[in-house]
């Protein structure tokens, strides 16, 4: 029988107080994971996946720090170290999209902090963990984009920019990696359901608008993301490094199209 097993290492999920990084932090430790749950300012959601974890039996603690200073990241990874003396799994989720606005009538100081959270962050949690990886030659690091890495998305070129920086990051980071046991990897969600985006699912008629953009027909669950991290950051995907999975239920591969050009 196959399982994934991650006994013995230790996970950093970040933006894990809810939606994806939540799903996340829950499948690392069901695969037995002790896993740190970084938040931002969320600390009562992190609070409570970290009981949620302990009451099924797993291993979690929480950790707060703004992933945009890096010496606050610095105190992050540190922290974990102490805790539980050393890092095998970084998660790269923290992020955000921020307002719609076209360029030209958009605020520069918001699209600077949407990079500074979603590229800049990635890139400051990976540079504090590759060294405590680097000391037991085994590693994993999982960034995720977005299918926005591919798709262009009118109003929000700051999320965009950042996501597609973040791919060529990750293949980047691999290249220089893997000669020292380190894999790293990212993953492309497309449409999943969250409280983040429930104003389009609630609504039947967005709802409707979306699904057809989907071949699968449907929003993908927090739960199915979480399982390909876990898959990924376990000895299953060993040869698996510098590549981006969609986890999109077919929207990369245009549905409007089935019927022809």
């Amino acid at each position: 029988m196959i399982t994934i097993d991650l006994q013995d290492r230790v996970a950093l999920v970040t933006g894990a107080s809810g939606g994806l990084g939540q799903a996340m932090a829950k499948t690392l430790a069901q695969a037995g994971a002790k896993v740190a749950v970084h938040y931002g300012k969320d600390q009562d959601g992190a609070h409570r996946v970290v009981q949620e974890i302990q009451q099924a039996g797993g291993v979690a603690a929480a950790f707060s720090a703004d992933i945009a200073d890096p010496g606050a990241v610095v105190k992050l990874v540190g922290g974990v170290e102490k805790q539980w003396g050393g890092l095998d799994i970084l998660v790269n989720n923290a992020g955000m999209d921020g307002p719609r606005a076209e360029v030209g009538k958009d605020d520069p100081k918001l699209w600077e902090k949407v990079i500074a959270v979603d590229l800049l962050g990635p890139y400051y949690c990976a540079r504090s963990a590759i060294p405590l990886m680097e000391k037991h030659r085994r590693g994993v690091i999982v960034n995720v984009t977005s299918v926005h890495e591919f798709i262009p998305w009118e109003g929000f070129s700051a999320y965009t920019s950042a996501k597609a920086g973040l791919s060529m990051f990750t293949k980047t980071l691999a290249q220089e990696t893997a000669n020292r046991g380190i894999r790293v990897v990212a993953i492309a969600p497309g449409a999943i359901q969250t409280p983040i985006n429930q104003n389009v699912w609630s609504d039947p008629q967005a709802l409707q608008d979306l699904d057809r953009k989907i071949s699968m027909g449907r929003l993908g669950k927090p739960e199915e993301v979480a399982q390909v991290v876990a898959f990924l950051a376990s000895d299953l995907a060993s040869y698996i490094t510098g590549t981006t999975l969609a986890v999109d239920g077919g929207m990369l591969i245009y549905p409007d199209f089935r019927h022809g050009g």
